[in-house]
């Protein structure tokens, strides 16, 4: 099975500045992945032809189950934090997750966030300014894929400094019952071997995401916990759209057993300082 994780911007692409719906869905089909992480994605907003971006998605892969969980609701400059399973019926901005393959059940994880503005300076940038981060979310789903039994969590982490570590390790300590297999991918705002060392799991991929164009950072990651083989290289893809390449990598699963706190029944058949990786918002 393959796994990917894709940043997308709202669909938008730098080069012209547009929000093509079927440049969108063939950069999803061009993925081929079978659990399809995204951040950033749009639903019923102005900006995106009020289209509901996971849905373009899941007709585009073929998936059989897809969830969508908004972090912000209203329209840009006008958003209203949204946060666990209290989701808008309007416009609202988010994460999703996407399988090709029946998903048991889904859990969703509110994760700490600053609750005040913090003072931020960024690259390039003397002196900080005060920022108010969105809402973060995690999103799990227990995917029942013909090899057995996986877990996985799709997130985006805040770039604020210190707040994407606190919100990494959250998500460790929240989904340590879950069944292993485990998998957490997405836009962690976190560069390099960051992410491995302070949630203690394994990368299977090393490849950079950020900016589109000529990377220099892997800010887009995917991390495993359990019996996982890589059966296809990873790599990051330049897919035209968005300013984060996607990443995927190819993976089978091994018997696995799962923790105490989740056992699943029986299988029927996947002012501080920021760093380098946060130049943008997002």
């Amino acid at each position: 099975m393959r796994i990917a994780t894709f940043n997308i911007l709202h669909g938008r692409s730098l080069t012209d500045d547009r929000v093509d719906l079927d440049r969108f869905a063939d950069a999803v089909r061009t993925l081929d992945a079978d659990v399809l992480a995204l951040q950033e994605v749009d639903r019923d907003q102005p900006r995106s032809h009020g289209a509901d971006l996971t849905a373009v998605a899941a007709e585009a892969m073929g998936a059989v189950e897809h969830r969508f969980v908004a972090t912000m609701s209203g329209l840009p400059d006008l958003w209203t934090a949204v946060t666990g399973e209290d989701q808008p019926a309007s416009s609202a901005y988010g994460i999703a997750l996407l399988s090709r393959y029946p998903v048991e059940r889904w859990k969703v994880l509110a994760l700490p966030s600053p609750r005040q503005r913090v003072p931020v300076t960024f690259p390039g940038r003397h002196r900080p300014v005060l920022v108010k981060d969105e809402a973060r979310t995690a999103l799990a789903a227990l995917v029942v894929a013909p090899e057995g039994r996986i877990a996985v969590v799709g997130t985006h982490l805040t770039f604020v400094p210190d707040w994407n570590v606190a919100q990494l390790r959250h998500i460790v300590k929240a989904t340590r019952d879950m069944t292993r297999p485990f998998v957490l991918m997405g836009d962690l705002n976190l560069a390099g071997g960051e992410p491995s060392r302070h949630s203690g799991l394994r990368p299977l991929v090393t490849a950079a995401t950020f900016p589109l164009t000529e990377p220099d950072e892997q800010l887009d990651h995917i991390l495993v916990d359990g019996d996982v083989h890589v059966t296809e290289p990873g790599r990051s893809h330049n897919l035209g759209m968005s300013d984060h390449r996607a990443l995927s990598v190819g993976i089978a699963l091994g018997r696995t057993e799962p923790s105490d706190g989740e056992r699943p029944r029986a299988a029927t058949r996947s002012p501080a300082r920021v760093d380098a990786g946060a130049r943008r918002p997002g």
